[in-house]
């Protein structure tokens, strides 16, 4: 079985999820409306409601090894992130229900400054410019 997920932070980068995830195809651009970007206190990515704004992302198709191996990269067993269910609107394909991971530790926080400078790469290259802004400005 397949699995939808949407990625918005370190996920963004292929070659990186090419290694982690090797099986993993992605599928394009998606938007999650009424959402924003946020620092979580150990310095990584979350999201969280923020009604009439927007995040940006790639939603990516990922077999049952490639979830595992996310589930360890993302430490879904110690806590830090866990699954939800959203709708992402995107090319092609409209609305859909993906899985997100969602940080367990929102903020205060500030974005390690090699974890930004990486996301904030990926999220320009993928999705612009205005992506890579919104990142930046959690960063240290």
């Amino acid at each position: 079985m397949n699995v939808l997920c949407f990625a918005y932070g370190a996920n963004l980068d292929r070659t990186a999820m090419k290694g982690r995830c090797p099986e993993a195809t992605p599928l394009g651009k998606a938007v999650l409306p009424d959402h924003r970007l946020a620092a979580m206190k150990e310095g990584w990515l979350t999201i969280e409601p923020a009604p009439g704004e927007e995040v940006e992302g790639l939603v990516w198709c990922l077999t049952e090894r490639d979830l595992a191996a996310l589930d360890r990269y993302e430490e879904v067993d110690r806590g830090l992130y866990r699954h939800e269910r959203r709708v992402v609107v995107g090319d092609p394909g409209g609305p859909r229900e993906v899985m997100v991971y969602v940080g367990t530790n929102r903020g205060p926080g500030r974005l390690r400054a090699d974890y930004a400078r990486r996301v904030s790469r990926a999220a320009r290259h993928e999705l612009g410019r205005g992506a890579a802004r919104r990142v930046d400005g959690l960063s240290e």
